[in-house]
């Protein structure tokens, strides 16, 4: 599974970006996943939640995203999409795409795409 994350760059605080995920399969593959989200990797801190999407279009998000961070997508479809509004420096972060499925025996599975950075900066 490949997943490649785009959108980023550097904004003024403020400022609002839209960051894009898309995840592929290998050609004869079949997979349906359970959730897609958003994380973020600041230097020097752990990677964070920042919100996640439901095959059935649930979302959840952390406290420092919500009323900013809109997720959207179609998680049947792979994609997935991060709305980011009134960015503040702290937002400031490699945001990462993650896919995330547990098949028929309850075994639980990551997949991880390369980040896409943030710098939030006047």
């Amino acid at each position: 599974v490949q997943l490649q994350a785009s959108g980023g760059g550097l904004v003024q605080p403020g400022g609002s970006l839209r960051l894009s995920c898309v995840a592929s399969l290998p050609s004869g593959i079949r997979l349906s996943f359970n959730e897609m989200g958003w994380y973020r990797q600041a230097p020097g801190k752990e990677r964070e939640l920042i919100a996640t999407l439901t095959a059935g279009g649930i979302t959840n998000y952390a406290p420092a995203a919500k009323g900013r961070f809109t997720i959207s997508g179609d998680v049947a479809r792979l994609t997935a999409y991060l709305a980011m509004d009134s960015l503040n420096e702290e937002d400031t972060a490699d945001y990462v795409c993650n896919a995330h499925r547990i098949n028929g025996i309850g075994q639980s599975y990551d997949y991880w795409g390369q980040g896409t950075q943030v710098t939030v900066s006047s």
